[in-house]
């Protein structure tokens, strides 16, 4: 038997969704999140194919992630008001306006997350991830506090707590004294 006739049998159709249905038994269903990684994986290999000239993987950059973002953005369906507009950093306009509708950053970066998280898991190197660049992080934060203003959203960074590890020290020190 020749190698054409191994490739032959193995279309066979009804070989296949055996295996098929066999496999999909054997394997539990995906997470929402996992998911969701996959389509988000699949969509932004399509765009790169979609480019002209098409982008490989492997020659993809921040720049390819910063220009899917801004493609990505037609899509959204948060308002984000134009500084000239009547109800630019009101959160509950009273009426509507022509402002276009943006994703919204929450979005935009677990988007980030999970397309990083799906590089490494198809054989990128952290080092190398295009979606952890230092410019896709700047972009978010942009992003996050430019809808913030128009949206009259207020953004505080929550201050980190300083832990005061001294008195516990020394009570720790004083329950072996008296023990």
């Amino acid at each position: 038997m020749n190698s054409s006739s191994t490739t032959i049998m193995s279309k066979d159709p009804t070989h296949d969704q055996g295996s098929a249905s066999n496999q999909a038994a054997a394997q539990p269903p995906l997470s929402r999140y996992e998911s969701q990684k996959r389509r988000d994986w699949n969509t932004f290999g399509q765009y790169l194919k979609n480019q002209r000239p098409p982008v490989s993987l492997s020659h993809c950059n921040c720049n390819h992630v910063l220009e899917f973002l801004r493609y990505l953005d037609q899509f959204g369906k948060t308002k984000v008001h134009l500084h000239g507009c009547v109800f630019f950093g009101q959160p509950d306009p009273p009426a509507p306006c022509t402002c276009p509708l943006r994703q919204a950053w929450g979005s935009l970066d677990a988007l980030i997350g999970r397309l990083r998280a799906a590089y490494e898991e198809h054989g990128g190197s952290p080092e190398t991830n295009p979606f952890g660049n230092g410019a896709i992080r700047v972009y978010l934060r942009e992003v996050k506090e430019c809808q913030a203003k128009a949206r009259g959203i207020p953004y505080k960074k929550k201050k980190k707590r300083k832990l005061n590890l001294k008195p516990h020290d020394e009570m720790i020190k004083n329950q072996k004294q008296t023990a």
